[in-house]
């Protein structure tokens, strides 16, 4: 094993690839403000069906055979003492420190609290809106708030699902008409009702909304599927604004360092590697990171690796579900074209499970 400390802050995708890649080339510690693993691909059908309350959440514990997970909030990181702070005043020093703290997510895709049963309280409490709403409104037509759309059109039959988007196609910004056609046809065979160039903002009155054009939506029941926030503002709060672009991402170079710091590195949703954040580009990064610290503990002088480049993804397998038993997939073929896959690959590939049995695997459990 080698010498090396390594820090890494967040147990999200990236973070806990990354920690279980280096678990036998270093002294890894794994520090997360939760006190499980959240799968978020999960999460939406947990905050519409019971049944589905405590699928997102997975122990910690298997993870790491040589490491540590340290539950507590990173709050500075002093690169001149080399030393991670905690909220509780514990110091973690490091020789690699990776900043891996994801980003925030609209409800119902967000941990709520910090503990498991804060977690589950909240999910039950969407639950329970959705079971009495008569009337709901979704905010945002990209993959999320298509897959959310259909899951409480699912659960809720009787009840009235409105999505509004403002742009001019559903998964406009996926670049595959085809994939939004069939994803507004499902919809709308399910009667769900669709609005496209529709900015929305809250009403004067509560429970209405307002689009560009000054109509009034009434809806007992609002989720706000418009994208997410990185999780950076604690490094500006410790004085490391000037790590951070325009956005709150890290900047960093092309091996996933933070500008002008060999030992820090940033992974996943958090930094400005690339524009596309999904798991599948977060897992990459953490692959491409784990190479990169292993050659910066192991080699020195005329011997020191080069570190590997990332190249950012620009185009990848998509899989957005309508339920559990259907969707669509986009799969980029040679030539730059993209392939729209329908029910039978998204159900098998992740509508059924929501990729649950391999999150589980990753952490060291069985499948079911």
């Amino acid at each position: 094993m080698s010498d090396g400390d390594v820090v890494v802050i967040g147990g999200g995708y990236a973070g806990v690839r990354l920690a279980k890649r280096l678990d036998h080339t270093a002294r890894v510690t794994l520090v997360d403000r939760k006190d499980v693993f959240f799968h978020r691909i999960s999460s939406l059908r947990a905050g519409v069906r019971s049944e589905w309350t405590v699928t997102p959440f997975i122990p910690y514990d298997r993870l790491l055979r040589h490491g540590r997970v340290v539950l507590g909030k990173a709050v500075a990181i002093d690169t001149a003492e080399r030393r991670v702070l905690l909220a509780d005043g514990t110091r973690l020093p490091y020789d690699v420190v990776v900043i891996a703290t994801g980003a925030d997510y609209p409800a119902p895709a967000r941990f709520g609290g910090s503990t498991t049963e804060e977690a589950v309280k909240t999910f039950n409490e969407h639950q329970q809106k959705i079971a009495c709403a008569e009337h709901v409104l979704v905010v945002g037509g990209g993959p999320s708030g298509v897959e959310l759309s259909a899951e409480i059109r699912l659960a809720r039959p009787q009840a009235r699902v409105t999505l509004a988007h403002s742009g001019p196609a559903l998964l406009d910004a996926t670049g595959s008409e085809r994939a939004g056609r069939r994803a507004r046809a499902w919809l709308e065979a399910h009667d769900v009702e669709i609005r496209l160039n529709s900015f929305m903002s809250p009403g004067n009155d509560f429970g209405t909304y307002r689009d560009a054009h000054g109509e009034l939506i009434a809806a007992d029941l609002s989720f706000w599927a418009t994208g997410t926030t990185p999780n950076t503002l604690w490094l500006r709060l410790a004085g490391h604004g000037d790590w951070l672009n325009h956005s709150g991402h890290v900047k960093v170079d092309r091996a996933l360092r933070a500008e002008g710091h060999q030992d820090v590195f940033a992974v996943g949703d958090v930094n400005d590697a690339s524009e596309l954040k999904i798991t599948p580009a977060a897992l990459a990064q953490a692959d491409l990171a784990a190479w990169n610290i292993r050659a910066h503990l192991n080699s020195s002088g005329r011997h020191r690796r080069e570190p590997r480049f990332y190249r950012p993804v620009h185009r990848t397998p998509l899989i957005v579900p309508f339920g559990p038993a259907d969707g669509v997939t986009m799969l980029p073929v040679p030539g730059g074209e993209t392939a729209v896959l329908g029910g039978r690959t998204t159900t098998l590939a992740k509508a059924k499970t929501l990729m649950t049995p391999y999150m589980r695997r990753q952490l060291g459990y069985t499948a079911a």
